[in-house]
């Protein structure tokens, strides 16, 4: 089942075209990585699903409906959830602060509470610090962490191993994969080691085109076609 989909997607930034033509569907369940150079059209895919830029002409559809036109914070209310590259977190609140305020009502579901710090257990042990007094890779894991307070059906994740440590890109992977035990994730990476372990299907950007779709397998096996596409020497 095909929960996502963009078709013939364009967007433009002022009088700057990013995106031409973007179009590709992610299956329900599991990981979908959305690969591509610096300044390929990665974030501007992710901000223009969820309605931060408006993709004219171009369609974007989730669960069949179309969203297109739709503002973000409805978008948001049908289980979309948004990780962006800079985090989103309020450095002047405590971890569980930030958890409340991601949530719909201001209240957060002690079951939900116990999976996250099962997940990420610093964010347990500082959950009364200062956002801002973490360090990167347990921003990062808070960032996550809004995210899937509540239940959602698509996460969009915008870079999350950069500048972290290996054994923080390990846990992260392994969170990963339990958070898409029951919802999607649409990750835009650009650590290839990072993503071929979690990706079961993807796509590739390049100067606001896709310019190679397909299984994440396929794309690993060929070190050709990722040198092509990535400039990657694997």
């Amino acid at each position: 089942m095909t929960l996502l989909s963009l078709t013939a997607m364009q967007t433009k930034i002022g009088q700057y075209a990013v995106l031409h033509d973007v179009g590709f569907d992610v299956p329900e369940g599991g990981v979908f990585v959305l690969l591509g150079r610096n300044g390929a059209g990665k974030t501007t895919t992710l901000r223009s699903i969820m309605g931060l830029w408006s993709p004219s002409p171009g369609s974007v559809h989730f669960d069949g409906q179309d969203i297109t036109r739709m503002h973000t914070a409805d978008i948001a209310r049908m289980g979309i959830a948004y990780v962006p590259e800079n985090m989103g977190i309020f450095g002047t609140l405590t971890v569980d602060e930030n958890l409340v305020l991601a949530t719909a009502r201001g209240r957060i579901d002690p079951a939900r509470l116990k999976r996250i710090h099962a997940l990420f257990p610093a964010l347990e042990r500082f959950r009364d610090k200062q956002a801002w007094s973490l360090s990167g890779g347990q921003k990062q894991m808070l960032s996550v962490a809004r995210a899937i307070i509540e239940p959602r059906r698509l996460i969009l994740i915008d870079e999350p191993t950069k500048g972290l440590a290996p054994a923080i890109v390990d846990a992260m992977a392994e969170a990963f994969r339990e958070i898409a035990q029951d919802a999607t994730i649409l990750l835009v990476e650009q650590n290839f080691n990072f993503a071929r372990t979690l990706g079961r299907d993807m796509a590739v950007i390049d100067d606001g085109r896709v310019v190679h779709r397909g299984s994440m397998a396929d794309f690993a096996a060929d070190a050709a076609l990722q040198d092509r596409l990535l400039g990657l020497a694997m």
